[in-house]
């Protein structure tokens, strides 16, 4: 019996149902989330760390593969050409200490950003500038940027959301 990690993709929006039936099948499923502090205060308050995609331990020579490309809501299991591909137990533990840390910190809007902290505007007018974290915005999910303006001899504040940004990697 040799279990392993793999990586199930589910339809879009619909890992929670994958998840519940993964489980229901008595197959180890880990399905990291995190929380978030939406605007809107009827949006989801829990949202997937990794949107479309859980992982699952399985001995896949007893189970086979094509049992989770069938199951309902289920794309299938993430494979490199012919094989599904493994996820070492490694790597699954150091995904498991980040979501603890993002939990144990209040959820995603606390990712160790410090004022000065350079950051990637993922998405709204300005998707694709970079810009320097100045703070969190007091009582709102929303935090300050400065953007670079003016060949680079002005910064321009701005208000954004927090998941419009990302830190920028060292």
């Amino acid at each position: 019996m040799t279990l392993q990690w793999y990586v199930l993709r589910s339809k879009p929006r619909e890992e929670d149902v994958l998840w519940d039936y993964v489980s229901s099948k008595k197959v180890e499923c880990f399905y990291p989330r995190i929380r978030v502090n939406p605007v809107n205060p009827r949006a989801r308050k829990v949202k997937p760390y990794f949107p479309g995609y859980m992982f699952i331990k399985a001995d896949l020579a007893e189970m086979g593969h094509s049992e989770f490309r069938w199951m309902p809501h289920s794309l299938g299991l993430v494979h490199f050409g012919d094989e599904p591909a493994s996820v070492p137990d490694n790597l699954i533990s150091g995904i498991k200490r980040t979501v603890a840390k993002i939990t144990e910190a209040g959820g995603e809007k606390f990712l160790d950003l410090q004022s000065g902290d350079d950051v990637y505007i993922e998405d709204g007018p300005f998707a694709g500038y970079r810009a320097i974290f100045d703070a969190q915005v007091s009582g709102r999910e929303r935090v300050r940027v400065l953007l670079q303006a003016l060949n680079n001899q002005r910064e321009m504040p701005l208000e954004l959301e927090i998941g419009q940004i990302r830190k920028e990697r060292d």
